[in-house]
């Protein structure tokens, strides 16, 4: 067992965030700690890692186990460049190296069995921590987070606090602890940045601890899932799709075991309120009480499955062209991207690409926010739209949630405003909340309240399901799948595009758009295709510079003793074939001397191809 929690408890105060919570690693183990905002996931991996204890409880982990996780000090060196920075985690590697070169400098004039022995064993450390290829990875894992490589260059102290976070994520990510704990590591990441931290952490050589309401993350990555709810914890083997199967399973086994046992008893009380006061019967009452005093009462496992609920209905039905763009070119000083495009009735068109593409500021030039650098845009007949931005819908206010709704729609009564916001989990005393009070997640909730009641039959949606757990995720999909109108939305959240998109708008970041009528699914079934073939010439070469690079002094010396003889043998039957020439039956045979010729040239190229191999290994000796 890498590392053990036996009944762990934490407390704010009089307030429980978990108890008696039993948790476990076993080997390279990829797990998820799933459950809704605010029942405990971060307090638990801040325990797990030091950055608070738990007030109850043991911790057991194997010796010399590292924890890695992305705290709130991230970079403590602002003076620091990043590529500074980042290099402080392979000084192993560097030691290896500089090791080897002694060696390599010792064979030289000892070329003995045991110093080949001693190099051979340090070349194999220095292999197994990467030592060949620690730049490249480096280098891709930080371009994989939105940095171009000329950031390695720049003092640490010249970038914001968001993108610091991320120089810290990728430095925890090449440190390579036992035991990662990554907490919401899909946020702020655009849609090809997930899918390249998703291959990263599956294949990561060592245990995995995440917190995500990316469900397509967590499918594609996790082999064991551990439910958080009501303060306690329970462990499911497989992904999400499979817990959350198992999960309802055994709700439905629980409830059908305590509606067995409820029946029971109400059959056991009638029999002793039947008998006990009657003479003959009354030891046979007495019985029965006391077997139901011993009964163990089961209670009907709790599940927290409360969500909104709501329907989006358009006044109007519009018109069947919806939103033609003609060379619409979005940007603010520059262009980022020309669009041209037509959306009709019932589409669902999600808008994806990299971060810094335009996609924000393409709706956001559609809803009149921002002007348009050049071409054209047109809504079609009676077509009402209705929007949500992700950075709105985190608004303030000082009024209450109650007067926040009614003022925007006056000709409501009470009754009907309050059923509004019953539906989006508004209720009881909630709805006097100020605005300034409420979650991320409620404040989307509210601003999703104030669309269903514009009644708009095309709308357009900016990171609809930010702030949102998963159960939000899947009512706000479940609303929308039924909504008769025209969807616009942009989005990161795979899931959530292959559950509602039909067509797909896909910006690049060399400005280039492509618009395509296909499900998420067809398109990602092209460009993987496209990817496998990349990944193979890649792949190829890569496995020639890796040979190039693992090759030993003696080996790289013995190599070229071996191309020179060959240079040399094929240097004599090249003269050879030349003398040939002047024999006549190849100068009387036009045919044969052709043949000749095309051999000759063979044998210039293939001496060629060995001149630069020597002068290659020539160079690295």
């Amino acid at each position: 067992m890498l590392y053990q929690v036996s009944k762990a408890s934490k407390y704010y105060g009089a307030d429980t965030v978990f108890e008696d919570i039993n948790f476990e690693i076993r080997g390279t183990e990829k797990i998820a700690i799933v459950g809704r905002n605010g029942c405990g996931k971060t307090t638990f991996l801040r325990c797990m890692c030091g950055e608070e204890n738990f007030d109850k409880g043991t911790v057991s982990m194997q010796n010399g186990t590292t924890i890695g996780y992305l705290a709130q000090k991230v970079l403590e060196h602002d003076e620091r460049t990043v590529e500074e920075e980042l290099m402080t985690i392979y000084h192993q590697i560097f030691e290896l190296q500089d090791r080897m070169h002694e060696l390599e400098e010792i064979m030289k004039d000892d070329p003995s069995e045991k110093v080949l022995k001693q190099y051979a064993d340090v070349q194999e450390r220095f292999e197994a921590l990467n030592g060949y290829n620690w730049e490249s990875e480096m280098k891709t894992v930080f371009t994989r987070f939105g940095f171009d490589l000329s950031d390695l260059k720049r003092p640490i102290g010249e970038f914001s606090g968001g993108q610091k976070t991320r120089i810290a994520f990728v430095r925890l990510l090449l440190s390579k602890p036992d035991v990662l704990l990554l907490d919401e590591p899909t946020n702020h990441l655009d849609l090809y940045a997930i899918e390249w931290l998703e291959g990263y952490v599956k294949n990561y050589p060592k245990a995995v601890v995440l917190v995500s309401h990316d469900r397509m993350f967590l499918d594609h990555i996790v082999d064991c899932v551990y439910n958080m709810e009501y303060g306690r914890m329970k462990r499911y083997a497989g992904n999400y799709t499979s817990f959350t199967e198992q999960r309802e399973n055994d709700l439905e086994r629980q409830m059908a075991a305590y509606e067995r046992q409820q029946k029971d008893i109400e059959r056991l009380q009638a029999l002793i309120e039947k008998f006990r006061y009657k003479k003959n019967k009354a030891a046979f009452a007495q019985s029965k009480i006391k077997y139901l005093e011993r009964m163990e009462k089961l209670e009907p496992e709790k599940a927290d499955s409360k969500t909104f609920h709501a329907r989006f209905t358009p006044y109007l039905k519009g018109g069947e062209r919806v939103l033609e763009t003609d060379h619409l070119k979005i940007g603010y000083d520059s262009v980022l991207a020309e669009v041209t495009m037509e959306i009709r009735r019932g589409d669902r068109v999600a808008v994806i690409g990299p971060n810094g593409t335009g996609k924000s500021t393409f709706v956001k030039t559609l809803m009149g926010q921002v002007e348009p650098l050049g071409g054209s845009y047109l809504f079609g007949h009676q077509i009402e739209t209705g929007y949500f931005d992700q950075q709105l819908a985190q608004f303030s206010s000082g009024k209450t949630v109650l007067e926040e709704l009614w003022d925007e729609n006056p000709d409501l009564d009470r009754t009907a405003v309050r059923s509004v916001l019953g539906q989006f989990l508004f209720s009881a005393d909630d709805v006097f909340k100020t605005v300034d009070v409420l979650s991320g997640g409620e404040k989307v909730r509210l601003s999703f309240a104030k669309l269903l009641l514009e009644h708009s039959n095309f709308l357009i949606l900016d990171e609809p399901t930010n702030h949102l757990d998963i159960p939000g995720k899947e009512a706000l999909e479940e609303s929308l799948k039924d909504f008769s109108g025209t969807l616009l939305f942009v989005s990161h959240d795979r899931y959530f595009i292959s559950r509602l998109a039909t067509a797909l708008l896909v910006l690049e970041n060399d400005g280039s758009c492509r618009y395509l009528p296909m499900t998420y699914a067809e398109y990602t079934e092209k460009e993987s295709a496209k990817e496998e073939q990349r990944t193979a010439a890649a792949a190829s070469q890569q496995k020639k510079e890796d040979s190039r690079r693992r090759m030993s002094p003696e080996s790289r010396r013995r190599e070229i003793a071996r191309i020179e003889k060959e240079i040399t043998a094929k240097e004599e039957e090249l003269e050879a074939m030349k003398e040939l020439r002047f024999e006549p039956e190849y100068y009387h045979d036009y045919q044969k001397m052709n043949l000749l010729e095309a051999d000759i040239d063979d044998i210039h190229a293939e001496l060629a191809k060995l001149m630069d191999r020597w002068e290659e290994l020539s160079e690295e000796a």
